[in-house]
């Protein structure tokens, strides 16, 4: 079963924030300031934040950049996860992926399912890890970023969370890029 080890110290990660929307903007990006602030409100740090349009080219050119930043532990995009035509955050992200967090994908459904029921089918939430740096993308609404955070990411980026966490893998992400 999974708990707090508080003999453990807090270790802080720091993110970046990426809302796709056609829509949005820093006025309405409710998505967007719910994640900030679950990470500021978990003693975190928000390192940057930005608004793109719905464009696969200029989503993945942010994540590229935002992976080669070494004050950038893990990126969150919101939007752009579901099927329509103009949703091709999920194909950006993939662009950048190393390796794919496939069970991101499944334990999002399962929390979802509780909230929503059979609609959580319609979202393509996915993870993975480019240049060590974790990334997830989330759906647009607040809500589905507020379950993704609580239910998911807020344990898994405290490193005091048992029995593991992606925290304490940190070092190792990147492993595969340093010569032996």
């Amino acid at each position: 079963m999974s708990a707090l080890d508080n003999s453990r110290p807090f270790m802080p990660v720091r993110f970046a924030v990426l809302t796709v929307s056609d829509t949005r903007d820093a006025t309405n990006d409710r998505s967007g300031d719910t994640l900030a602030a679950r990470i500021m409100d978990a003693g975190h740090s928000l390192r940057a934040r930005a608004i793109l349009p719905d464009d696969r080219a200029q989503i993945a050119d942010q994540l590229r950049l935002w992976c080669a930043d070494p004050e950038i532990d893990a990126i969150l995009s919101t939007g752009g996860t579901g099927l329509t035509g103009r949703d091709v955050t999920v194909e950006a992200h993939r662009d950048v992926y190393e390796k794919e967090i496939d069970a991101f994908g499944t334990v999002f459904t399962i929390v979802s399912m509780q909230k929503i029921g059979t609609s959580a089918i319609q979202s393509r939430a996915c993870a993975g890890v480019a240049q060590g740096t974790y990334l997830f993308a989330l759906p647009g609404s607040p809500g589905a970023c507020k379950d993704a955070w609580d239910e998911i990411l807020a344990p898994q980026f405290d490193f005091r969370h048992r029995p593991c966490n992606f925290v304490e893998i940190f070092p190792r992400l990147d492993e595969h890029l340093r010569r032996k």
